[in-house]
């Protein structure tokens, strides 16, 4: 997949708290591996389905959150419609195994940075967080991305 990033400089703290929020476990502890291997970088919490993702963001207060679209009850578009509600500084980086830029353009809103292919995570997921964290945003190619005023 073809990806467009903005530029971004580096993050503005050196030492980054993530929430993961997916509702396969195997998923979570990949991606809590991946992340481990990064200088800095701590799994502050975890969550298995949106309703886990809106309290533990309000909780802890992490950094950044790496959301699966597709989980039972509210799924991760909703869940980031209401963490954007409450903490629109948390920046979302949607993450999906079918992650399409029509699905990313219709559903970009409130804190959603990023979009991240399951299949490309090891190649994407720790730039597209850097990325983020840095000021810019990190989605597939061809995503309509609003303008900001």
């Amino acid at each position: 997949m073809n990806l467009e990033k903005t530029a971004s400089a580096e993050p503005k703290s050196t030492h980054v708290r993530i929430l993961i929020v997916d509702d396969h476990e195997v998923m979570r502890l990949g991606i809590r591996n991946l992340f481990g291997n990064v200088p800095n970088w701590t799994v502050c919490a975890e969550a298995s389905n949106g309703e886990e993702a809106v309290e533990k963001a309000l909780q802890f207060a992490p950094d950044i959150i790496i959301m699966d679209i597709t989980m039972p009850g509210i799924n991760g578009l909703e869940a980031s419609a209401k963490i954007a509600e409450s903490r629109p500084d948390i920046p979302i980086i949607l993450f999906s195994l079918h992650l399409s830029s029509d699905l990313v353009n219709h559903f970009l809103r409130g804190g959603i940075r990023g979009a991240v292919s399951k299949g490309e995570a090891a190649r994407d997921l720790v730039d597209a967080v850097r990325t983020v964290l840095g000021g810019g945003t990190f989605f597939p190619a061809g995503t309509q991305l609003p303008k900001m005023s």
